[in-house]
């Protein structure tokens, strides 16, 4: 069984470029395959390997500056969802152009998985789903908004041409893992809105916590995998991926 590993983590990175090198030998020799991205804010990325590598490499990536504190969400499959390991540097572990954005400094509140039912359904809420449209092409939570984004650089721009219909609602946002609510909740709160809240650990964790029979979430998730998407219980969904589109389809 192949363990799979999602993770970010926002802390200050002096040289990235430094670490690079020492992290793709270490994947490389721990059989670990997947994608890390690197940059002067922190670290994110998919991982996937066998038990002992995952923790091997889990346990390198705390000890690096700032990171003693990484999470990360799990899951499985029956096969190496990655086809190479690769460790990049990027000018934003998650790209949203926003230079005076940062989540090291606030966030939004975080809503535990277990209570997020209770909480979007009271009154007052607007929903925000900060995924692309091709990832909510196949799943959502009941009522969620669409921002119909192509790429989460267009999230700010979105925000700016809605943000009077929303005045005065308390915004909940949710995404894939985590990272991007964190970087749209640092904004809202930059852009002056008072309550900004979002889903702790992404539908990941809420998939992988709240039972189907109780859910609110249609459909399935989208993953940047081999997977393509998973369901309750993070397992494999039907979908696969359109080589000529990229974009998740039912065979």
């Amino acid at each position: 069984m192949i363990t799979i590993a999602a993770l970010y983590h926002f802390t200050h990175f002096d040289e990235p470029a430094v670490l690079q090198a020492q992290l793709q030998q270490k994947c490389n020799c721990l059989g670990i395959k997947g994608s890390l991205l690197l940059a002067h804010e922190g670290i994110n990325g998919t991982i996937a390997g066998s038990r002992f590598g995952i923790d091997q490499i889990l346990q390198h990536l705390k000890s690096l500056p700032g990171c003693k504190e990484l999470q990360h969400k799990e899951s499985s499959a029956l096969y190496l969802p990655f086809p190479r390991m690769k460790v990049k540097i990027k000018k934003e572990i998650v790209n949203m152009g926003q230079p005076n954005v940062d989540p090291k400094t606030a966030v939004g509140n975080y809503v535990e998985p277990k209570d997020w039912n209770e909480f979007i359904s009271t009154p007052n809420i607007a929903l925000i789903d900060t995924r692309n449209d091709y990832e909510i092409g196949i799943g959502t939570f009941e009522g969620a908004m669409n921002p119909k984004t192509k790429s989460f650089r267009e999230f700010p721009k979105w925000w700016k041409k809605n943000k009077e219909q929303l005045q005065g609602r308390r915004i909940a946002m949710f995404c894939t893992g985590g990272i991007r609510c964190e970087k749209s909740t640092n904004y809202l709160l930059g852009q002056g809105v008072k309550e900004v809240y979002h889903l702790k650990g992404g539908i990941l964790k809420y998939l992988e916590e709240v039972p189907e029979t109780s859910s609110k979430w249609n459909g399935k998730c989208f993953v940047f995998d081999a997977r393509v998407s998973v369901g309750h219980g993070l397992k494999e969904g039907p979908h696969k991926l359109c080589y000529a589109c990229r974009r998740p389809i039912l065979p």
